[in-house]
């Protein structure tokens, strides 16, 4: 009877989160979304450090799935994971529902009218133990709350956003962040991965070679990421990468007032707005070289997919 009437007491949404050796996180994330989610569901990619025990000793549900990018696996999880929650949310292990967040999904999400489909929530960053407030960095604001069955995630290799397929969408103002407790080796490493597949996801849209719809509208997403995916594609992309990683840092850093954020955040800056780019752009040339190099389509795929370690 005590459980029953603690259920009745959450919001009628399951969190989604997909994990790969996150035992350094996922404790911190289940706890967060305990207090107001119905459903929890891990997807795990078969970790090996204790990632699934963890996971049900929470009492979460747990999937397995062998991972190929973020956007396939979590359109997985949503055909697979057995939801009968009304509403989804997509949490990735790393980040954090504060109380004042928790606390809205709990008193709002029940009253919403049924035109609206979707949630957008505000994420912050923290770095090194520091709130990057400055440079574009907050908030971020993305979708990631809707009714069941009404949105999809784009089909992308990087960037990939939840997009709705009817109705509209509100913006919660509660606490949300992005809060990575891994050392800087990680955050390389990490970034490292993503430039691969942005500059994948860039050669694609140049030569169209594998399918990616183009989905996002201002109605289907937060506006924000709309706006941003707009000017990184019409006017970031045309520049060469050498001038636009560049420009791209000193408009955060100076425009955008990020040397506010001091020491960690000059760290943050570099790493994230200047090398990162930089980096995505290079891969980028290479694929393109390769490209121009290869005599048949399959052995574009088998040089991309060799340079991207992806299996596509």
């Amino acid at each position: 009877m005590r459980e029953d009437s603690a259920m009745n007491e959450r919001a009628n949404v399951a969190v989604i989160i997909l994990t790969y050796n996150e035992t350094l996180h996922l404790s911190r994330a289940l706890e967060c979304v305990r207090v107001f989610a119905r459903e929890i569901v891990v997807v795990d990619s078969y970790s090996t450090d204790g990632t699934v025990d963890l996971a049900k000793s929470h009492g979460a549900h747990v999937l397995q799935h062998t991972f190929q990018n973020q956007a396939k696996q979590f359109q997985w999880a949503l055909g697979h994971a057995p939801i009968t929650s009304e509403w989804v949310m997509r949490l990735d292990a790393d980040e954090v529902v504060e109380p004042d967040l928790a606390a809205e999904i709990l008193t709002r999400l029940s009253e919403l009218p049924p035109d609206v489909a979707g949630v957008n929530l505000k994420r912050k960053t923290i770095f090194q133990g520091k709130f990057i407030r400055h440079g574009g960095r907050y908030p971020l604001t993305l979708l990631r709350i809707w009714r069941r069955g009404k949105a999809q995630i784009e089909d992308r290799w990087m960037d990939e956003h939840i997009y709705l397929t009817e109705g509209r969408s509100v913006t919660f103002a509660g606490g949300f962040a992005d809060h990575n407790l891994q050392d800087l080796t990680f955050f390389t490493d990490k970034h490292n991965k993503y430039a691969s597949r942005e500059a994948l996801d860039s050669l694609n849209k140049r030569l169209h070679l594998f399918e990616q719809p183009q989905v996002l509208t201002s109605k289907s997403t937060a506006p924000q990421a709309k706006i941003k995916r707009f000017l990184k594609e019409s006017i970031y992309d045309r520049l060469p990468f050498e001038l636009s990683s560049f420009a791209y840092f000193f408009y955060r850093y100076v425009i955008r007032l990020g040397f506010l954020d001091g020491r960690e955040g000059l760290i943050y800056h570099v790493l994230q707005g200047f090398w990162y780019r930089f980096l995505s752009g290079a891969k980028l040339r290479e694929l393109e070289t390769l490209v121009r190099n290869a005599s048949r389509s399959d052995d574009i795929r088998d040089e991309v997919a060799r340079l991207t370690r992806e299996q596509l």
